[in-house]
């Protein structure tokens, strides 16, 4: 599975960014998807994650109520919308993928797209 991210760029606080990982495999719809993050000199950390079906959703407690993940499991894409952006989400974001369910920690994740930097002016 290779993954694509895109859509990071230069927002002010308070706006929002839709990020989109693009997949070229054929079996998308076997993988559940994580995003994370790393902003400068701190570790990798989770932000959303969604079932394969994209029935079920789970995320940090600082992004519910202002981040949705979802997919398109036509299109091979899973979406990562954020709102109400602050300073502190600056960081590269990251989509990942592994198979059947997903997970919180990164490591259970088997395939990573190249990240896509997310920056948030005060």
């Amino acid at each position: 599975v290779q993954l694509q991210a895109s859509g990071g760029g230069l927002v002010q606080a308070g706006g929002s960014l839709r990020l989109s990982c693009a997949s070229s495999g054929r079996t998308f719809s076997g993988y559940a998807l994580g995003w994370f993050r790393r902003a400068p000199g701190k570790e990798r950390e989770f932000v959303a994650a969604i079932s394969r079906s994209g029935g079920r959703t789970y995320y940090r407690d600082s992004m519910k109520g202002r981040f949705t993940i979802s997919r398109d499991n036509a299109k091979n894409t899973v979406y990562l919308q954020m709102n109400e952006l602050k300073p502190e989400d600056t960081a590269v974001y990251y989509c990942a993928a592994r198979l059947y369910t997903y997970d919180v920690v990164s490591e259970a994740y088997d395939y990573w797209g190249q990240g896509t930097q997310v920056t948030v002016s005060s």
